[in-house]
């Protein structure tokens, strides 16, 4: 639900920066995109494609990089990164909804919690747990034994969280998400799988946000680690003893495979695949789809996508591309031909 009353512009730049031009005492109760918004409400320019847009909005106010100052009459902020001030305005009018504090009686709690935790149905919370002040946890939530969960955290229905495991401050986790079940740790003996006990914990920092129903195996031997401020989308699976740096994003569907250490403020895009025991510097940026099978020693974009295109011109595409291991071999020893005749008398 939005804010109620809404926002006046000047209000907001007082708050959060930027520079208002036009009428700066225009309200807005509500953010939407340029081409659907209405009269009360505020939009934002990022990507120049939309440029058009500008000139047929029906918004009350528009939020726009210094470049594009002029292109509208519109009330407008001005702001170097409008899609991030968007953000925060859209996060001021919109608060996330707060349940009352307090135990709901169906909920089984073995040590005390802070007067202003927020229970709720059928939550169970192990010995030795340490709840954090302000921390809420909704319908369904198991929190095992030896759990520690910072102030202000939110877990959504139904997470899971597994003994001894630490959850930093503000941390959100939202519903069917698991923290610390067992690493896939196993060892072959006589063509049957030993069992390997997972000893390590998940450690997580403050400020990370972790999607649906994504899985963190905890450690074998020492902590699965994620840093802070780090964002995890939905259907994420991260394996045992993986570490990830402060304030790294990884999109949907993103595989990580065992003890790979992945550095600060990288991006893995959706369905992106790592394989184990890898080592990725700061600053890596991986494409949506990528099979990563090297360690990634440099900052930058890394790609391994094979371009869509129909199927029949795929298949002839693909036969050349088994071929390839042979032609190379042949331009090889074609070389050597040549250099052999070009220094012959």
């Amino acid at each position: 639900m939005a804010r109620r009353g809404g926002l006046r512009l000047d209000e907001i730049v007082a708050r959060l920066g930027g520079q208002v031009a036009g009428d700066a005492s225009v309200v807005v109760t509500q953010v939407a995109a340029l081409s659907s918004a209405r009269a009360g409400q505020i939009a934002f320019l990022a990507n120049p494609k939309y440029r058009q847009q500008l000139r047929s909005t029906g918004a009350s106010a528009v939020i726009v990089p210094p470049a594009f100052a002029e292109d509208t009459a519109l009330p407008r902020i001005i702001h170097a990164n409008p899609y991030a001030f968007h953000a925060r305005v859209a996060a001021w009018l919109n608060p996330p909804p707060e349940r009352s504090a307090g135990i709901h009686p169906s909920a089984v709690a073995h040590v005390a919690v802070p007067r202003t935790a927020r229970i709720g149905e059928n939550v169970v919370i192990g010995e030795n747990a340490v709840i954090g002040e302000n921390v809420t946890l909704y319908p369904g939530c198991v929190i095992g034994e030896g759990v520690s969960i910072g102030e202000d955290s939110v877990l959504y229905p139904r997470v899971v969280v597994y003994r001894d495991c630490v959850i930093g401050r503000r941390a959100v986790i939202h519903a069917g998400a698991v923290i610390g079940s067992d690493g896939f740790g196993f060892a072959l003996e006589n063509d049957r799988w030993v069992k390997i006990p997972q000893i390590g914990r998940v450690v997580i920092g403050d400020d990370v946000e972790i999607g649906a129903n994504t899985s963190i195996d905890r450690g074998a031997l020492d902590d699965t680690v994620i840093g802070d401020g780090v964002k995890l989308d939905n259907q994420i699976q991260i394996a045992h003893n993986v570490v990830i740096g402060e304030h790294t994003a990884m999109a949907g569907c993103v595989g990580v495979a065992g003890s790979t250490r992945i550095g600060r403020r990288c991006t893995v895009g959706g369905a992106g695949m790592i394989i184990g025991h890898l080592d990725l510097v700061d600053d890596v940026h991986v494409s949506a789809g990528t099979m990563v099978t090297k360690s990634l020693r440099r900052p930058g974009r890394y790609t391994s996508i094979f371009p869509l295109e129909a199927h029949e011109e795929w298949l002839r595409n693909a036969a050349q591309i088994k071929r390839l291991a042979g032609l190379a071999e042949r331009v090889a020893e074609l070389e050597k031909k040549l250099e052999l005749l070009e220094k012959a008398p």
